[in-house]
């Protein structure tokens, strides 16, 4: 896909942090811009600051976790503009903490969002998209912690690594169709997805206590801004790429994970 020009981008999390650059950044190349997002709030200042730049904005209040709030998502979407082009599952949360003591409610709640969020989209909108016969580009958010497992951060990694394969099973299956489909794979990026993560949690879903935190020095790697992000994947569907990186450092961490699996293979091994 290399013209935006009024293509209709759906963005879940298009209330702030990646998911707000996305808009901005798919509304500067002329696309019609539809906000999905559990804080109405913060929707509405982006799609405040996206009317006045001029771009035609709708924002629709959305449940990632819930099926029918996806598909009214979509219907409110079909209403407006009249079919949706351009599909970005990003909506998702962080949960840090050792598998040893993870809670079931930590599981729950992060699979019911970074995963389900994803398949929700992917049910809804791949076969609208088949059925409209005009191409279009899926992007899902998943994380550099879906391609290599990381301690503090178990319970994500596997969220993140279910997003990761099966976008990898959907750009073999859509190619045919002439549908693009990318995985966006960030390290650290300045968003509020931590504060954002312990106030959207469900009740029923809390643990006693303070939440977790990771000690210092347990996330490494440098920190980059939302609209960094938004150009590469802007970038990314423009040259159809299934991976999208952000960070220079994510090379070497994938290269000594590819050598440690191409190790298994030496002949003593073997």
């Amino acid at each position: 896909m290399h013209d935006f020009r009024e293509r209709v981008a759906v963005i879940t999390g298009g209330g702030g942090g990646i998911g707000a650059a996305l808009a901005d950044a798919f509304a500067a190349r002329g696309a019609r811009i539809v906000l999905a997002d559990l804080d109405e709030a913060a929707m509405a200042r982006v799609a405040e600051r996206l009317t006045r730049s001029g771009a035609d904005v709708l924002a629709v209040p959305t449940d990632v976790t819930r099926l029918e709030s996806v598909h009214a998502l979509a219907n409110a979407a079909e209403r407006r503009f009249g079919a949706v082009h351009i599909v970005c599952n990003n909506a998702g949360i962080g949960t840090f903490g050792q598998l040893a003591t993870a809670t079931h409610a930590d599981w729950e709640y992060t699979m019911r969002v970074n995963f389900w969020g994803v398949v929700h989209g992917i049910e809804t909108f791949v076969p609208r998209l088949i059925a409209q016969g005009a191409g279009g580009h899926v992007i899902n958010t998943a994380s550099m912690a879906g391609l290599v497992g990381m301690e503090w951060l178990g319970v994500y990694c596997a969220s993140k690594f279910a997003v990761v394969g099966l976008t990898e099973a959907l750009h073999r299956e859509l190619r045919p169709q002439g549908i693009g489909v990318s995985v966006l794979c960030p390290m650290l990026v300045q968003t509020s997805i931590n504060e954002n993560s312990v106030r959207n949690r469900p009740a029923e879903l809390r643990n006693p206590g303070e939440p977790v935190v990771p000690p210092p020095g347990a996330l490494v790697g440098s920190t980059i801004a939302p609209e960094e992000v938004a150009r590469r994947v802007v970038r990314g569907v423009e040259r159809n790429d299934l991976y999208i990186f952000t960070h220079r450092e994510q090379r070497e961490i994938l290269r000594r994970r590819a050598a440690r699996q191409e190790a298994m293979f030496e002949p003593d091994r073997w």
